[in-house]
């Protein structure tokens, strides 16, 4: 049977699944690490792609290919193709200022309204106006905005800067998906279109002339140039990290992933758009012609990092210590905003350590705070989520740090529905796999998820009403 690959171009790293079109089996996968930062020279993911592919086997007996990517990222070309400035990442908050300028001058209800979203500084639009404001030369000279994955896929294609790529730039040629593109604040996921006038508001001159990718349907494709290193190849629209994680996982109706990677993320799958004025829920697109509102905490698995390094443990211990104590750590809780927080939008808030006495100040306890402030955070994001009509019947636990055991049964006490943690995968490259098994059979495939844990329900209050008294 034919096989498909998958690409995802995380803030860390890139990897590659080739999976069988038919059994959806991992054939063969590839690896490669990405800088460390919040600004990135875009030439970094192409080159780590590049090594990701040619770890996995390349692609001489792959039928289709697609990439999902790290959303939100900011990549400025100039009307050679070229590469601006280095790309601003989702993580990057110095467009908060910009943030908070565009809410004033449109209208947080009216944003929601028109893109389903309200201006924090992850989404493109601030970083826009950030580069507008910080750096007027280079905004003058931005003749297409594209996304990671967007980029990605036009350079897989061949596509680039004069002499460095063999079909040249051509920007009328970048194209992306809804997911993506909803990620923006400057697109409509009901209406499935860009709205001009909040990019030319964001980069504050008529940016009507601007390129930005087509989007395409879930199961349209286009084709790898001659030369290029997707040559003859079926290559799907893409999508962004989290849609493609749902894609993986085959969520549906009642499931809520909650996500735990550099950033921890909850959001399900919907018919119906959601528009929050508030700005707390997210109202993306999803990559299989629905909406996927979602939710998103800065603070995340590195939370689980840093104080396992102060503790001067692995990660397996930080998890033995956990269970070690009691739910509720003894009144010890942990606000973990260690890298300012999206949710709330607390952009230059700081980590804060509630509750120490002498009893409760020890290393079990630290340790179970931690983790319990950590899932406190995505346990508010859930509420958000289901403040919107949205129904949990079941939590899909995901992400390397889904799979301590510590978590899972913590999660557990947590959240007040069930928690199931599949079997660890590249569930985003998974989805971008079946992405373009979808572009090239011309049916979504159904690949079966296996299961690693399913923690029995222990919801414990004392865990979140802690959390909130010191909110």
């Amino acid at each position: 049977m034919p096989l498909v690959a998958g690409v995802d171009s995380s803030t860390q790293n890139c990897k590659v699944v080739v999976r069988d079109l038919a059994t959806g089996a991992v054939v063969r996968t590839g690896r490669a690490p990405h800088p460390d930062g919040s600004e990135v020279d875009p030439a970094a993911w192409w080159d780590a792609l590049q090594s990701a592919l040619a770890e996995a086997g390349g692609l001489g007996d792959v039928a289709a290919i697609s990439v999902g990517g790290q959303q939100h990222g900011m990549v400025a070309l100039d009307a050679e193709g070229r590469v601006i400035r280095p790309a601003l990442l989702w993580n990057d908050t110095r467009s908060a200022a910009a943030a908070t300028d565009l809410t004033a001058e449109v209208g947080a209800e009216e944003f929601a309204r028109r893109t389903g979203l309200v201006p924090v500084a992850s989404f493109t639009a601030t970083k826009l106006r950030w580069l507008a404001d910080a750096e007027p030369d280079n905004a003058a000279r931005v003749a297409a905005v594209a996304l990671p994955h967007d980029w990605l896929t036009w350079r897989l294609r061949g596509y680039g800067p004069a002499g460095e790529c063999p079909l040249g730039p051509v920007l009328e040629e970048l194209v992306t998906d809804r997911s993506d593109a909803s990620g923006t604040a400057y697109f409509d996921p009901s209406a499935g279109a860009y709205d001009r006038e909040l990019l030319s508001l964001a980069l504050r001159r008529d940016a009507f002339d601007v390129v930005l990718p087509r989007v395409l349907g879930p199961s349209e494709s286009v084709r790898g140039g001659a030369g290029s290193l997707a040559d003859g190849i079926v290559v799907g629209p893409g999508c962004g990290d989290n849609a493609g994680a749902a894609l993986g996982l085959g969520a549906s109706g009642g499931d809520v992933v909650v996500s735990i990677g550099t950033s921890g993320t909850v959001f399900a799958v919907t018919d119906a758009p959601v528009r929050d004025a508030s700005g707390t829920v997210a109202g993306f697109a999803d990559a299989a012609g629905g909406y996927l509102p979602l939710i998103a905490t800065l603070n995340a698995a590195r939370v689980l990092d840093r104080i396992a390094a102060l503790l001067g443990v692995d990660h397996g211990e930080l998890g033995r210590l956990a269970l070690a104590a009691d739910p509720g750590a003894g009144g010890l809780v942990l606000q973990p905003y260690f890298e300012g927080e999206r949710t709330p939008n607390l952009p230059d808030a700081t980590a804060t350590l509630f509750g120490m006495t002498l009893p409760s100040t020890t290393r079990e306890n630290l340790a179970r705070a931690a983790i319990e402030g950590m899932l406190s955070g995505l346990a508010d994001g859930l509420d958000a989520v289901r403040s919107h009509g949205v129904a949990a019947e079941r939590i899909l636990l995901v992400g390397g740090a889904a799979q301590n055991p510590a978590v899972a049964a913590i999660a557990a006490q947590v959240f007040d529905a069930p928690v199931v943690v599949p079997e660890p995968g590249e569930y985003v490259a998974g989805g971008a796999a079946a992405q373009a098994a979808w572009a090239l059979a011309g049916e979504r495939p159904s690949w079966p998820v296996t299961l690693s844990a399913s923690p029995a329900p222990d919801t414990r209050p004392v865990i979140r009403e802690q959390y909130a008294a010191r909110r």
